[in-house]
């Protein structure tokens, strides 16, 4: 008995989301372990409220730019500008609405410069441009796709402030905040928008072909151009996608701040997407990848963050903490660190047992 509970852990831990899981339970349990009302959650104005609601909505973006991120790296991609997309979605979307108080007739009213849907699209088909350059530069051209994506990742952020012409645009239209900080159902609306770009995407990738042609792109490009597939249009349209889902992350950013920075907004958001879909399992030498694993790499890094912030890590360490928690994360996801690990105690020399 004692042997079969063991070899079913083992298959358990086998699985490729058993890790991230674990991961995030540990982060979880460490929140619940030095925060009493941690995983209390409470109904109050017809919303849900608590630390694990709170997570969630600030996790939002993050998972929307590794959903986009998984499938670059699936393509043997690496997209380091997401950042500055969401600077630049941010910042349009906050210039063409903008706001401002309006009284008619004694009744005070904020009015937008441009329609709020007019605005939306704008913001989401500059960063479908974005990416699309991006694939262009590493798929028709040929660079590499760090390099291709730095040019804009630098380029991204000036574009950013002259839209805001340097300056912090503060929102001043209601209906634009519903976007980040309304709720639907109880819960946060931008929990909707993550499952509904995560449900398409998984039906795409899962019900057609496209799944299949990721995985060979990023096996091996030659031999999947062999194939006959376009693997250049494949590249392409994952790395518009990721500046899509980078976009979509900005409106949801600048709505929850109700404001648009050039030059902060989206900053270092790059490095927690990649972050997050390694450690949701997806391979960085491309193949093999985990949209599941990516949503739950993302909440482990906003897990983590909450952990850092409410057990008072001062803020000038906080960033180094993140990164060796990160770094022993990593190692216990390791195969081959922990069959180093394994092999290592076989050899140590037992004891010997006396009678």
């Amino acid at each position: 008995m004692r042997e079969a509970t063991a070899d079913r852990l083992a298959r358990a831990f086998r699985h490729p989301l058993a890790w991230p899981l674990f991961t995030l339970f540990l982060l979880l349990a460490l929140n619940a372990a030095f925060n009493a009302d941690f995983l209390r959650i409470e109904w109050r104005g017809g919303h849900l409220y608590g630390s694990l609601i709170d997570i969630l909505n600030r996790a939002a973006p993050l998972m929307l730019v590794s959903l986009g991120m998984t499938l670059v790296i699936a393509t043997r991609g690496i997209d380091i500008s997401v950042g500055a997309v969401v600077a630049i979605a941010a910042a349009l979307a906050a210039w063409m609405i903008g706001g401002a108080l309006v009284v008619t007739d004694g009744v005070a009213t904020h009015t937008s410069r441009f329609p709020m849907p007019l605005a939306i699209v704008a913001a989401l088909l500059v960063a479908l441009v974005c990416g699309w350059w991006n694939g262009v530069l590493v798929a028709r051209v040929g660079m590499q796709p760090i390099i291709a994506t730095l040019i804009l990742m630098v380029a991204g952020r000036g574009i950013a402030q002259l839209i805001t012409g340097g300056q912090i645009i503060t929102i001043y239209y209601a209906p634009y905040y519903f976007l980040g900080s309304g709720h639907l159902f109880g819960l946060p609306f931008s929990l909707f928008i993550v499952a509904a770009v995560f449900a398409a995407l998984y039906a795409v990738i899962t019900r057609s072909a496209l799944g299949l042609f990721i995985q060979a792109v990023g096996i091996n490009p030659s031999a999947a151009r062999v194939a006959g597939i376009q693997a250049r249009r494949i590249v392409i349209g994952v790395y518009a996608f990721c500046g899509v889902c980078a976009g979509i992350a900005g409106l949801l950013i600048s709505s929850n701040v109700t404001s648009a920075d050039g030059n902060n907004a989206g900053q270092l958001l790059e490095l927690d997407a990649i972050l997050a879909v390694t450690l949701g399992g997806t391979a960085l030498t491309g193949g093999r990848f985990s949209l599941v694993g990516s949503l739950i790499g993302a909440l482990i890094i906003q897990t983590l963050t909450y952990a850092i912030y409410s057990l008072g890590v001062p803020p000038e360490i906080n960033l180094v903490v993140k990164a060796v928690v990160v770094f022993f994360v990593m190692l216990l996801q390791s195969a081959e660190f922990r069959s180093a690990v394994r092999g290592w105690v076989q050899r140590q020399p037992r004891g010997e047992v006396r009678s």
